[in-house]
């Protein structure tokens, strides 16, 4: 009987020490990307439009949240584009803005109307655009919209563009 009952002890035991790691305590480790793999682009924002001034001499502060980390990422212009594509105004960055979160900067003089719609929106430095945009006339005030992906598609190569990045 003693024989047996230690037999079912070691038996229980053993078991025990089997099992105890099978999804017990979660593993630590993660999937690590591989080389092939691109991180998803991040865009810089237009949180906010200002406008002061008078027709065909606006001023636009232009706020923006952009996830800068230096020079290497940074937010480098926002800009003013028409209805048609056209490039209305560039307002270029000089360097990044790691510690200012959303920030914001002027431009101008802006030469439209009160009643002329344009966009406004950021470019951002490698990724290129493709975050939040605003929307408007001085007129009518500014809001976020939807712009379409072929409206001003080509202006990413055409001047003012920055010649540097200071920090």
């Amino acid at each position: 009987m003693r024989i047996r009952h230690k037999a079912l002890i070691c038996a229980m035991v053993g078991t025990l020490i089997l099992t105890s790691g099978c999804g017990v305590i979660p593993s630590t480790t993660q999937p690590q990307p591989t080389a092939t793999e691109t991180p998803e682009p991040t865009p810089a924002n237009v949180v906010s439009v200002e406008v002061d001034g008078k027709s065909g001499a606006y001023t636009f502060t232009v706020g923006i949240r952009s996830p800068d980390q230096g020079c290497e990422q940074y937010a480098d212009w926002w800009e003013i584009v028409s209805e048609d594509g056209e490039l209305v105004y560039r307002r270029i960055l000089l360097h990044s803005h790691v510690d200012e979160q959303p920030f914001v900067r002027s431009g101008g003089p802006v030469q439209v109307g009160p009643g002329t719609t344009v966009w406004v929106r950021a470019h951002m430095h490698p990724t290129g655009y493709g975050g939040q945009v605003f929307e408007g006339s001085v007129q009518a005030g500014f809001a976020p919209a939807e712009m379409p992906a072929s409206l001003g598609s080509a202006l990413a190569g055409q001047p003012p563009l920055p010649d540097s990045c200071a920090f």
